[in-house]
């Protein structure tokens, strides 16, 4: 299948960058394109792309703010977004993230990281910058403004035992692969109960269930780098 993509960034020559690159692919093509994020929130809700790719700092309405839209409409829920921003660690990004974001890239990022990014959101997956998340979570995710938390304690209290061991593993960053080696199960059998996990705690995807870990005490954060 095709992954349609749309490009909302307001900067022409990166858009244009961007669909010469993405549609160069047989398996994914770029259906339309957005200048701010209130046009991103009405193309998408006219095409209905697998992946937005989405600018954090644009005019007028922001890519925060259209990113809170489309991840909050159930007619959308099918539609992942991807940030794009030039800073890879900030309160907006964690902002996106909280909002339903399933992953962020700066915007220096190689073509090949970058296609690989798009068809790893496209397949239900989340994309944490590694070199950005530890400090991304330390400073944002682990402890959420007044009214912004995702998960409580007791909220885990429906997953099993696996379901949360699993879910506490992809919280330190483990692909599914790792996971199942370390607990000697299949990666399909991970992937079941991330799933199970997602649908129980109503998570968009991975990235939410990433943070609910941290914001419900499932995981701690770890503790700040020197050049944190």
């Amino acid at each position: 299948m095709t992954i349609r993509v749309l490009l909302a960034d307001d900067q022409a020559l990166l858009r244009a960058t961007f669909r010469i690159l993405i549609d160069s692919c047989a398996d994914m093509e770029v259906v339309a394109e957005a200048t701010d994020g209130a046009e991103a929130v009405a193309r998408t809700r006219e095409h209905r792309p697998d992946i937005v790719l989405m600018d954090i700092r644009m005019p007028g309405t922001d890519g925060l703010a259209a990113t809170a839209a489309v991840c909050a409409d159930p007619e959308l829920s099918g539609v992942r977004v991807l940030i794009l921003t030039t800073f890879e660690v900030d309160e907006y990004v964690a902002q996106a993230l909280r909002s339903g974001a399933s992953g962020f890239l700066g915007k220096d990022v190689t073509a090949e990281a970058l296609l690989a990014g798009i068809r790893t959101v496209a397949a239900g997956e989340s994309l944490l910058s590694p070199t950005a998340t530890r400090t991304l979570i330390t400073r944002f995710l682990a402890t959420p403004a007044p009214g912004a938390r995702l998960a409580a304690p007791e909220q885990l209290r429906v997953l099993t035992a696996r379901e949360r061991e699993v879910m506490a593993l992809a919280a330190e960053g483990r692909s599914n692969d790792e996971i199942a080696g370390k607990l000697f199960v299949s990666p399909l059998t991970v992937r079941t109960h991330i799933h199970r996990a997602m649908t129980k705690l109503d998570a968009r995807d991975r990235a939410q269930l990433v943070v609910m870990a941290y914001q419900s005490g499932l995981v701690q954060p770890p503790p700040p780098g020197p050049d944190a």
